[in-house]
């Protein structure tokens, strides 16, 4: 099968070394393993960072977001069958998705929605998962509840925040503020749902207050946390919560002592990691937002369609992501 891998890690995007095709076995499924025939993939900040810092011996496979078909089912398998189509956003200890074959535990796959392309579908697993289980697993938010509360989301125009945006505003009660730093990207979050966006360029308590709000209830940080972090704190309620998916060098959490203000991590890839008891719960989030798009309440987060899966456009996107601009996924489409 082709593949595009990294051999040499930490080399910069610009060096077409750092991304390159290359022929590989296809795969065999394990017992609970779909081997799905790819039809598209998008690109999320998780697959530069592997590419930069992880050191390989041996040509690795990066992406995680996927859509396409099931070609074959392991002897295990209960949930699918050869021609469904799915998406998913895989596992850090496998071989990732930028590849004509994949396998993927069946766990943590869902029913590709029907309303979608691949492309447009591929957009969403990752996102959609993080988000779903910052704003309902995590911080606990009840759906249809959460009147009265205020959520700020800071990065909210990214791929996270565009689904998260959009799940809060649409299923929840809470008031929502989003923060952007561009024109465009301000336009952006207003499409998605957010009752008010907010400049995280500017000092943030101003203008959070000038909406008539002196604290924000919960506070999701999606990047750049280290630079906003004492913002963060002078911003959030008493008794109100934090949560964050980026990596801050350090994160001094003594400062959210004198408000009891508690805090949530969230690691999309925590539950297919250890093969915790709850994994399916995966499944289960992406046929919901699958079914969620079917309806008409949830929207794709395509910012661009790159073009074909290949190396070169890979090292493009791969570039989009790191230069910090990108409003919206990133997806490729055929090989």
């Amino acid at each position: 099968m082709k593949a595009i891998v990294y051999t040499r890690h930490g080399l910069p995007i610009e060096d077409p070394e750092s991304l390159v095709e290359m022929d590989l076995p296809d795969p065999e499924p394990g017992p609970r393993d779909l081997l799905v025939r790819v039809h598209a993939v998008s690109v999320n900040p998780v697959d530069t960072k592997v590419r930069r810092g992880a050191a390989v011996t041996a040509p690795r496979v990066v992406g995680w977001d996927a859509a396409g078909i099931v070609e074959a089912v392991g002897s295990d398998v209960t949930a699918f069958r050869p021609g469904d189509a799915v998406y998913y956003a895989g596992s850090l200890t496998r071989p990732g998705s930028y590849s004509e074959l994949h396998l993927v535990d069946e766990r943590i796959v869902g029913r590709k929605p029907a309303s979608l392309g691949f492309a447009d579908a591929a957009a969403l697993p990752l996102t959609s998962l993080t988000a779903w289980e910052l704003l309902f697993d995590r911080l606990k938010v009840p759906e249809q509840g959460g009147q009265g509360r205020t959520l700020l989301v800071i990065g909210a125009s990214g791929g996270v925040g565009s689904i998260l945006t959009q799940l809060a505003a649409r299923l929840t009660g809470v008031t929502v503020i989003g923060t952007a730093s561009r024109p465009e990207t301000a336009d952006w979050v207003r499409e998605l749902g957010a009752h008010h966006v907010i400049d995280h360029s500017q000092p943030m308590k101003a203008q959070l207050q000038g909406l008539g709000h002196e604290y924000a209830d919960i506070v999701i940080s999606l990047t750049h946390t280290d630079q906003h972090y004492a913002d963060i704190v002078d911003i959030l309620a008493p008794q109100g919560q934090f949560a964050l998916i980026d990596d801050p060098d350090t994160l001094d959490a003594m400062p959210l002592k004198r408000k009891s203000i508690s805090l949530h991590w969230e690691l999309m890839f925590t539950r297919s990691m250890y093969e915790t008891a709850d994994m399916a719960r995966q499944r289960e989030i992406l046929d919901r937002v699958a079914a969620l798009v079917d309806s008409g309440e949830l929207r794709t987060t395509v910012g661009e369609h790159i073009g074909k899966i290949d190396a070169a456009n890979l090292r493009r996107a791969h570039a989009v992501i790191e230069s910090g601009k990108a409003r919206g996924k990133l997806v490729l489409a055929g090989f």
